[in-house]
């Protein structure tokens, strides 16, 4: 069953190709969406596939790519329809 989620991740989340690697893991996970930096300094994405792989593409996100340091991992529901996953730009 497909679901969608908005998530928001804080931490030392931006400049450590965070994105880029959000989109890599989720391409590989069938994951489909958007993430995109905020001027806050937090990451957003909204992300949607089957159950699994999102719960995996969560998981990943609490502990990010290499450089990051995240601390926290917020999670709502959310609506999408999406056919492929994208890196946007800064909000």
């Amino acid at each position: 069953m497909s679901v969608a989620r908005h998530l928001r991740i804080t931490g030392r989340v931006q400049g450590v190709f965070y994105r880029e690697s959000m989109r890599m893991r989720a391409e590989a996970l069938g994951v489909t969406g958007w993430v995109r930096n905020l001027r806050d300094g937090a990451v957003e994405a909204v992300i949607q596939g089957e159950e699994n792989a999102i719960a995996e593409l969560i998981a990943w996100c609490r502990i990010g790519p290499p450089a990051a340091a995240v601390s926290n991992v917020e999670i709502s529901v959310a609506q999408g329809n999406f056919t492929n996953f994208d890196r946007l730009s800064s909000a």
